[in-house]
């Protein structure tokens, strides 16, 4: 069948990237993601366009989706739950995609191309459940094109080596997608029962409330950074089991070939770049500036001096400590030197200074974009950092985000308890007086 298509896909290019996407979104026995992806690689041989072939595409999955739509809002409810069985959409699978969209809004429609099994059902339960046309349409129509964008730009990107590849590149899209739509569906949760949660969260502090009573902003910054501490750990623990399991060495693979085909030698200068703001130069300044606005600046001098020395100092010591514990050995330096590199120094070190210090300055800030900006700004900073180390093949790339996953832990850790110690310390001068 794929052997068919490819040998269709050669001969009429357009026709059969629009018909692809269009007849599996109707339920019919055509692999579209690998008929983009092919078309990606047919772009990369100057053979098609790339921009022409993404239109095509995402045209195709928008009628594909749009036919489903109107077949389920026809036939109707009755006649699945009568004949729906026989293709795996009866009454209890209609019941819960009913409730799925009830649940969490007309958006998941644009997420469920991504995930295989999914999208062929889902134009049809949209119809069913009669969801108004004009919302299904704009939600559909953005993730067709987003759909084909993705998988055309991909195959263009690994060219030859999009066959080799194509299982692991579907097996991380899926990842990716199933994470965004975590993230949708907590910010949804969160929006719909913010009131249950912030009750839920002032219960839990209830045993402390003499203490914590005129500071919840406070409160609420903790339990934050501990959802984050917490969630950073169990990420933790399990890059260690798949570092110990040794199952980084398809995700190095992959994403070594993606960022080595999106950069060529001609970055070379301005990657020097990117890697020079995670050297001594650029982080020791920014240590003496944060402790200079400390002295200048800080409510509780001491005790932030304190964390902020803690923070680096212990924190070299732990990232030392970590590599010497896994001895995983990277690249072969320039020098011939072989360092042990997981997880990365320079993303750990990078991301615990940049973040701790954009911390300390921002914490007494009022201002909203304030605090953006400077978020962003340390964000952006160690994703070039950690993308020069990759690009030089100094690290592997599971050893960068290692050096991600680490060092939130640690950074998350130190905001924690400086933010306890600060509440006991106010809270103790609050009674003295």
């Amino acid at each position: 069948m794929l052997d068919w298509l490819m040998h269709w896909i050669d001969q009429h290019g357009y026709i059969v990237l629009f018909l692809a996407p269009m007849l599996e979104l109707l339920f019919l026995p055509v692999s579209a993601e690998v008929v983009m992806g092919y078309g990606g690689v047919l772009v990369f041989q100057g053979k098609l366009n790339w921009l022409i072939s993404i239109l095509a595409a995402g045209t195709g999955s928008s009628i594909g989706m749009t036919l489903a739509y109107w077949i389920g809002y026809k036939l109707g409810r009755p006649f699945f739950e009568r004949y729906g069985s026989r293709i795996h959409m009866g009454p209890e699978r209609i019941d819960k995609a009913a409730q799925w969209f009830q649940r969490y809004g007309n958006k998941v429609i644009t997420i469920n191309y991504f995930i295989t099994g999914v999208r062929h059902i889902t134009g049809y339960f949209s119809g069913i459940t009669r969801i108004p046309f004009r919302t299904f349409m704009l939600y559909a129509y953005i993730g067709a094109y987003l759909w084909a964008a993705m998988f055309v730009s991909l195959g263009k990107l690994f060219g030859p080596k999009w066959d080799q590849y194509q299982v692991l590149i579907k097996k991380y899209v899926l990842i990716i997608t199933i994470i965004i739509a975590v993230i949708f569906v907590l910010s949804f949760l969160y929006k719909k029962y913010k009131l249950q949660i912030i009750e839920f969260f002032t219960s839990t502090f209830k045993k402390g409330e003499e203490i914590f009573h005129s500071l919840r902003r406070v409160k609420i910054l903790v339990v934050v950074t501990f959802a984050v501490f917490l969630s950073l750990f169990v990420l933790m623990i399990g890059l260690i089991q798949d570092f110990l399991a040794k199952e980084f060495d398809d995700f190095d693979m992959v994403t070594s070939f993606i960022i080595h085909a999106m950069f060529d030698e001609s970055w070379s200068s301005l990657m020097n770049g990117f890697a020079f703001l995670a050297s001594f130069e650029v982080l020791v300044p920014i240590v003496i500036l944060t402790l200079l606005w400390i002295i200048f600046k800080g409510k509780d001098r001491m005790l932030e001096t304190i964390f902020l020395l803690i923070v680096v100092i212990g924190g070299e010591m732990w990232d030392e400590g970590l590599r010497r514990l896994f001895h995983r050995v990277g690249h072969v330096a320039s020098s011939g030197h072989v360092p042990y590199t997981f997880p990365s120094e320079q993303t750990f070190i990078t991301l615990i200074v940049l973040g701790f210090s954009a911390f300390l300055w921002v914490r007494h800030v009022r201002s909203i974009w304030v605090r953006y900006a400077v978020s962003l700004m340390v964000i952006v900073v160690c994703i070039l950092v950690g993308l020069s180390r990759i690009f030089f093949e100094v690290q592997y790339p599971s050893e960068v985000a290692a050096g991600y996953v680490f060092g939130g832990v640690w950074l998350s850790l130190n905001v924690i308890l400086l933010e306890i110690f600060r509440l006991f310390k106010n809270n103790k001068t609050n009674f003295s007086t």
